[in-house]
């Protein structure tokens, strides 16, 4: 086992040469052969598919519940306001910059440190899994959810993203539904046709003014948005369709089916989910890694942005170095200093479990 500072130096070094390789979502095959690459050398057995590594601990019992440790080592591209070079990982005055330094690379080097501070220990009460995936940063199908069922049984996750280290025990869901009112055409000037628009007003009120009946402890009530509307050709014909958009993020005191459910028993039009892959997700406040965290002087929160979270069906918490509001921001970066408190405090939460 080796020492935190010495984990703490490899994930530095290890972070600067991922800021060194450009990884795009769908493009992080060079990333994953470095990940893999410092993995197995030090003596960790890995797994890969796509670009995606994965690894359990030396002392692995299937009879002992399993600990995921996951985080992204995709980017998104560099956006216009950049006056460094994104892919040059130079500390100054305390700060790593880079692209993908903040979002999430320290969380993701800090996670694999974990990993290998527990890899060789014996007699835990806990297995370790690694996953480092890809396609975070698109919600792509060839990340976390294509390499899940290789995972095997898992029982709680920590999942990396930056959050200043405090502790986000739920993480909104998203559905973005596609709704389509079906009327008839007619003239205009005649008294024919029914009117696509007014069926998709009353729905769109609907959505609008609905309470759904269970609110969520940490963020309250579903929220429902209409963002985009479109129908009819020319003035003088009645549409017989109007389609618009709704924006839905769904708390952890629902489900994304059961929303679905209710809103196609209330409204006429048709609806149609883009997706119900991203999921409202949810730990226990008083679960010992959320206890763990609070008695270490962490705060608890509710996250409104979604992250790989949303793909596990296990209790799972989102918490990493960083600051999410640095992510995706011009000219990037992570606090050195922020690497190795994460990792001690990743592994000071732990060490009351395992």
């Amino acid at each position: 086992m080796a020492d935190k500072t010495t984990l703490s130096q490899l994930a530095l070094q290890l972070l600067q040469q991922l800021i060194s390789i450009q990884s795009f979502s769908k493009e992080e095959d060079r990333t994953a052969d470095l990940i893999d690459q410092v993995l197995q050398q030090h003596g960790v057995k890995t797994h890969r598919k796509l670009n995606n590594i994965w690894a359990w601990n030396r002392h692995f019992d299937e009879r002992k519940p399993t600990i995921l440790l996951n985080s992204h080592h995709d980017t998104v591209k560099p956006n216009s306001g950049y006056t460094r070079d994104p892919y040059d990982a130079k500390i100054e005055d305390g700060k790593l910059f880079g692209l993908g330094s903040n979002d999430a690379g320290g969380c993701l080097v800090s996670l694999i440190a974990v990993f290998l501070y527990y890899h060789d220990q014996e007699n835990l009460k806990y297995n370790f899994c690694l996953a480092t995936t890809a396609e975070e940063e698109i919600s792509g199908v060839n990340g976390l959810e294509l390499v899940i069922p290789d995972l095997g049984k898992l029982d709680f996750g920590i999942v990396g993203e930056p959050t200043l280290m405090n502790l986000a025990i739920a993480e909104r869901g998203l559905m973005v539904l596609d709704c389509t009112a079906f009327g008839k055409a007619g003239h205009a000037a005649r008294e024919e046709g029914d009117n696509a628009i007014y069926k998709a007003l009353a729905d769109i009120e609907w959505f609008r003014n609905y309470k759904f009946q269970k609110e969520s402890e940490v963020f309250g009530p579903i929220k429902m948005s209409v963002t985009i509307i479109n129908a009819g050709s020319q003035h003088n014909v009645v549409p017989a369709t109007c389609t618009f958009t709704v924006d839905v993020r769904v708390t952890d005191a629902y489900k994304n089916e059961e929303v679905l459910e209710i809103i196609r028993r209330h409204v006429s039009c048709e609806v149609k989910p883009r997706s119900i892959r991203l999921k409202p997700s949810s730990i226990d406040k008083n679960h010992p890694f959320v206890q763990a965290g609070i008695f270490l002087g962490r705060n608890t929160y509710g996250s409104p942005t979604t992250s790989d979270q949303s793909l596990l069906d296990i209790s799972s918490i989102k918490i990493g170095p960083g600051d999410s509001a640095r992510s995706h921001m011009a000219d990037e970066f992570i606090y050195v200093e922020e690497i190795g408190e994460g990792i001690e405090l990743y592994i000071e939460m732990l060490s009351k479990i395992v």
